[in-house]
């Protein structure tokens, strides 16, 4: 596999349309002969809060790619993540609620949760047997499997990039608890199982801090492109300013060989991308730290997978306690998005251009806001960003507010106007 990284500077959805594709040209001997043989796009689609937040893979993104592949005749085109356990357990589904699966039905692909795919064994550690989505193994031996994943911190696996992402192909929270037994050894056998040939690293807003769901945004206008996992995720350990041995499957992996003098030599010679400092470390309270140290973890896991357990972290008085000890990230709020639409308040925006580079579908934004052209994802990319709250909501937000509760005020403050085109 050849040791090759390509970063990708982009600010908003115009210049990732124009510089990705010459980017993945050089790809291209990657794509199968034949038309039709399967393509997966595996993103990181971990929680229900938006890309913006640093938490997801960026549908703008997603555009970009779906739109590369069309053009070259790619007839058979799956978008599928299998998210965590605690949406899957509440059964809400993420990959509707991120509204992947409206553009998704505008390029004419398939979304598909890889929770319930046709399930394919895998070796774990220790002779144990787990159950990977069948869909992305097809398309990585006769195919194309296509690694999105989000750069982010992790506060059990310090970062979470190529390597981790893949653990949404296990099908199920059965099947993703057994990667516990011994967490970063069956997170590097997950990927030689599966062998994405290509990965593309989602860097435009990356997560420092408490990842992977309450870390703090932090926004790096970048993509990471390459075909070896380990290289792009020493890469992005370099790019936060870690130690790639504090990260356990790197680690485990340049102890194993997989990580070797060439691929370090690549990352100090790759422009890569900074924010200027370190990332904040993804340190937990001190509760948290302590069920989830190595040592007693898997005495917690004997504990959450009793009936008692799994019945009072269905309930919102309980799950809302573990959310305010720091035991659970995510607030699995069961009221739908209710969008009727948005408009445009002319005396509170600047034409700043903001909300045309953050509509992954290229709309004519501000302009085209109040059109019924169906278009509009109602992702809300735009009302986020939007500086000078001059975009209206109308509607109800359901469980996107707790998502504005916890990051309104970072996510518009990412803000920047958009660039002046070159004539």
């Amino acid at each position: 596999m050849t040791l090759e990284l390509q970063i990708v500077k982009c600010a908003d959805q115009g210049e990732l349309r124009r510089n990705l594709p010459p980017a993945l040209e050089r790809h291209v001997p990657l794509l199968p002969a034949d038309p039709q043989a399967p393509v997966l796009i595996k993103p990181n689609l971990n929680a229900n809060m938006n890309a913006l937040t640093g938490n997801t893979t960026d549908l703008r993104i997603l555009a970009a790619l779906l739109a590369w592949l069309k053009d070259h005749g790619r007839a058979d085109i799956t978008v599928g993540e299998g998210t965590n356990s605690g949406f899957y357990r509440n059964r809400i589904s993420v990959i509707t609620r991120l509204k992947v699966d409206e553009l998704c039905r505008r390029f004419g692909v398939k979304a598909l949760d890889l929770n319930y795919a046709r399930p394919h064994l895998i070796d774990f550690e220790g002779g144990e047997k787990a159950r990977v989505a069948w869909e992305a193994y097809e398309a990585s031996r006769k195919g194309l499997l296509i690694n999105l994943p989000k750069l982010k911190t992790h506060f059990e696996m310090t970062m979470s990039v190529c390597l981790k992402n893949l653990m949404g192909c296990l099908l199920g929270q059965e099947n993703k608890k057994k990667t516990h037994q011994s967490l970063a050894a069956n997170i590097l056998r997950l990927n030689q199982a599966l062998k994405p040939q290509l990965h593309i690293v989602d860097a435009l807003v990356a997560m420092e801090g408490l990842g992977p769901t309450r870390g703090t945004p932090l926004r790096l206008d970048s993509l990471l492109v390459g075909t070896d996992p380990y290289l792009l995720d020493l890469a992005c350990a370099a790019v936060a300013g870690f130690d790639h041995r504090s990260i356990p499957t790197l680690k485990l992996a340049e102890e194993r060989g997989l990580i070797t003098p060439a691929h370090r030599q690549a990352v100090r010679e790759a422009p890569l991308p900074s924010a200027g400092r370190p990332f904040a470390p993804p340190k937990a309270g001190a509760l948290a730290s302590f069920i989830h140290s190595p040592k007693r973890q898997k005495y917690f896991l004997a504990v959450r997978r009793t009936p008692l357990f799994t019945y009072l972290a269905s309930t919102d008085w309980f799950g809302g306690l573990l959310f305010k000890t720091g035991l659970r990230q995510d607030v699995f709020n069961q009221e739908e998005l209710r969008c009727e639409g948005l408009a445009l308040d002319e005396t509170a925006c600047d034409g700043c251009g903001v909300c045309a580079g953050a509509c992954p579908m290229g709309r004519e934004l501000p302009r085209a806001l109040g059109d019924q052209d169906g278009q509009c994802l109602r992702c809300l990319y735009c009302y986020a960003l939007c500086p000078r709250r001059a975009i209206v909501f109308k509607g109800g937000k359901g469980f996107y507010a707790e998502q504005e509760r916890q990051y309104d005020q970072l996510i518009r403050g990412m803000a920047r106007p958009a660039p002046a085109r070159k004539e």
